[in-house]
Formats: structure tokens, C-alpha cells, sequence
């Protein structure tokens, strides 16, 4: 997590300590957008702050807690930041071997995350070694020994090439990009998540013809056919919507068992673009309850939990109605319960092919009496302003002494 305040941060870590195996707290980001909040690399400067954040997670909390710092100015002056880290009860300290100002193309300086590992007895993971050191498997041993450190942090250079991993050698780029695109289509990654981790993989070959179709890829399916993948794509996709729509016939058939008898179901739904603005079905349904002296609608919705979709039962003098289908949102489903008791009422739902409707119909009285009371006003305006008199100012009155 990345925080400037230790209260904060406990609540947060309490919130989501059941579902996750630590805590790690951001102190090496040097991002403008979490320095100037006061996280990040922020906090290097700050000891007492970063003792006050560490100290009362490792106190608030159960899991363990570890943190990430970069390199100060000196060799000494980080070897005492992670004595004082070190002191608060973490159960390890990650350190991106290179000062705040210093980038990727900077060397990572191998000596200090060694002096820190010499000077510590909590783990210490070494990071900031992609550029320089990692390429493939053997060389996170490599960059291990550099540093005398217990384990080994890699994100760029897994980006670059996820099969460093291998202890064999890694695969063909070729062959990881095809696999990484299956893994895309298959769990539906977001296309513009894809294309950023292929960009990644692509590097210096972004420039080809190739790299500048993926700069212009817009779907998924645009990305599977730029790496001739795009067979691969329909059949995928085709299966994924196959079994989406046996699994939601399953759930309808479960929700039809559990469902009360007593509701009138209808398959309808709420398109916003089928009405004048400022109509809805609510609306209608509403106006028919009073002009027929029932009690307003009564609307029960509910959230089903694995897709988090809406459904909506309105009740209306004592019977209830829905629609059989689940919403993205509470409103929509209220509408479109609402549409199947109008439909079912055979009471006009204020479509626009319904230019009938009675509401409709009040709505247009009501502009068009607000349109004459504004045009009559501009009128009397308009008089007023031609009988105001005017003023002629005299040469006397031009001076002031």
C-alpha cells in the first residue's frame, strides 16, 4: 500500500488482512503523484513517520508486514533507515538498489543493498536489477550473490520476458507472446491492459509494422489477428459464450425455484433512448397509482453476489411484478420492474410511440405554460424597458466641484 499516515494505514490493513498472505508498504515510488501526497519515496526523509506507519501495523495487525525503501544519499545514512525499519518488527525489507532521482537507465548500486543485507538480520530482498543484471534464470542467482541478499524482487525484466523463470532458459519471445495472448482471451483481459504487456514484450520491435498495428489495436480480437491468432479467437470466444449462456440458464432455473409464485414475470427491459427526456416508466406508474388512488409503488430490489447484476420486484396495489432479467444498476431494474406491471396493467408507459400517454401529455402542457409564462415575462420586460424614461444629463450636472 502506499500511505502517509499510520492511523490510515492500520484501517486499511484491517480491512483486508483476512484475505491476503502480508502487508507491504510503499516507501521507494518516486511518482510525482505519490511523493507529493507525502507516500512513496516521500517518506525517506521522514524516519519517524515511516517508524510510526510500521510500528502500528505490525502492533494492529496479525500477517506480517514488510516495506520497500530506495537507497539515500549515503551508504550510511541507509544503513541507519533500515536499522530504525528493521527495529519496528517487519518481517523483511525490500530495497530498489538506486536513489529517488535515479532511473531504469541508472546503474544499481549492488554495494549498498549488500551493506544493508551485512548490517540487518530480517531478510532483505534485493531489487533493481532488470536493466543491468537479469536476462534470465541463472542471473537472479547472480544479482542474489551481488547483494548478499535473501531473495530476489524482478519486474521489468519479467515483464520483458515472463519465462526468466525457467530454469531451463527462456522460451522464444514468439512463443511467450502467443502464450500470454490465449491466457488474455481465455480469462477476457482488458484489451488495453494486453496490448500494454505486449508493448512490453515487443520493446525495441514497437517500431516495425507490426508493433505500429499494436499501437492501434482497439480489441482483443484486433490483437489476436495483428499475431495470426485470430482463429484462435472465435473459437475461444464462441466457447466462452456458450458456456456464459448455460451457466445463466442454470441460475435462472435456480432463481425460478426459489422465486415467489406470486410475482408476474415479464422479459422486458429499460432502453432509456425508447423515451422523451424526463419520462421513465416510474414516473407513468407512479401518476396511474395516484390518479387511481392506490398507494404509491413499493420497489424491493436485490444484488445477486457472483455478478453483482440487479433485479427489482415493485409492488403495486398488494400484487407484485419484475422483469425476468438481472440489471447492471438498482435504477435500471427498477424501471424495468416497472415496465412489466404497466405492460401488464395495459397502462401506457410513456414511449415515445406512445405520444398518448397522459403524462406525456401533462409534461408538454407544463413546457408549454412555462414557455408562454417565459415569453409573456420577455414581453412585459421588454414594455417596461420602452416606458422607463430616460435622462438627459445637463451641462451642469456633467461637472462636480
Amino acid at each position: 500500500m502506499g500511505t502517509a499516515d499510520a492511523e490510515r494505514a492500520l484501517t486499511v490493513a484491517q480491512l483486508v488482512e483476512n484475505d491476503v498472505a502480508a502487508i507491504d508498504v510503499n516507501m521507494g515510488c518516486p511518482k510525482e503523484y505519490s511523493t507529493k501526497a507525502g507516500m512513496g519515496a516521500a517518506l525517506l526523509s521522514d524516519p519517524d513517520k515511516i517508524e510510526s506507519i510500521l510500528s502500528t501495523l505490525v502492533k494492529g495487525i496479525c500477517k506480517p508486514v514488510t516495506c520497500k525503501i530506495r537507497i539515500l544519499p549515503s551508504k550510511e545514512e541507509t544503513i541507519s533507515l533500515a536499522k530504525t525499519i528493521e527495529k519496528t518488527g517487519v518481517a523483511a525489507i525490500a530495497v530498489h538498489g538506486r536513489k529517488k532521482e535515479e532511473r531504469p537507465q541508472h546503474p544499481v548500486h549492488c554495494d549498498v543493498i549488500k551493506a544493508i543485507s551485512e548490517a540487518v538480520s530480517v531478510p532483505v530482498i534485493a531489487n533493481g536489477g532488470s536493466h543491468d543484471f537479469i536476462k534470465e534464470y541463472s542471473d537472479l542467482e547472480a544479482f542474489q550473490q551481488a547483494t548478499a541478499a535473501s531473495s530476489v524482487m524482478v519486474a521489468r525484466a519479467a515483464m520483458w520476458n515472463p519465462s526468466i523463470f525457467r530454469k531451463e532458459g527462456p522460451q522464444p519471445l514468439n512463443n511467450v507472446i502467443q502464450e500470454y495472448i490465449k491466457y488474455a482471451v481465455r480469462y477476457d483481459n482488458h484489451y488495453t491492459n494486453t496490448k500494454y504487456c505486449l508493448c512490453q514484450m515487443l520493446r525495441e520491435q514497437l517500431e516495425n509494422a507490426q508493433g505500429k498495428k499494436l499501437h492501434a489495436a482497439q480489441s482483443l480480437e484486433e490483437i489476436c489477428e495483428i499475431f495470426e491468432m485470430g482463429s484462435f479467437y472465435k473459437e475461444t470466444s464462441a466457447l466462452l459464450e456458450a458456456r456464459k449462456a448455460s451457466l445463466e440458464t442454470k441460475d435462472q432455473g435456480e432463481d425460478d425455484q426459489l422465486e415467489d409464485v406470486d410475482v408476474i414475470t415479464m422479459a422486458v427491459k429499460f432502453d432509456k433512448r425508447e423515451y422523451p427526456l424526463q419520462i421513465t416508466p416510474k414516473m407513468c406508474l407512479l401518476e396511474w397509482c395516484r390518479k387511481e388512488k392506490h398507494p404509491q409503488p413499493v420497489y424491493e430490489t436485490i444484488e445477486r453476489p457472483g455478478d453483482r447484476l440487479f433485479r427489482s420486484v415493485v409492488t403495486v396495489a398488494e400484487q407484485k411484478y419484475r422483469s425476468s432479467f438481472w440489471e447492471k444498476s438498482k435504477k435500471l431494474a427498477e424501471q424495468a420492474a416497472a415496465i412489466a406491471c404497466l405492460r401488464t396493467l395495459g397502462v401506457p408507459e410513456g414511449k415515445r410511440s406512445e405520444e398518448a400517454s397522459p403524462l406525456v401529455n401533462k409534461r408538454k402542457r407544463h413546457d408549454q405554460e412555462l414557455l408562454h409564462n417565459g415569453e409573456h415575462r420577455e414581453e412585459l420586460l421588454a414594455e417596461a424597458a420602452c416606458k422607463k424614461p430616460h435622462f438627459i444629463p445637463r451641462a451642469s450636472d456633467s461637472s462636480v466641484s
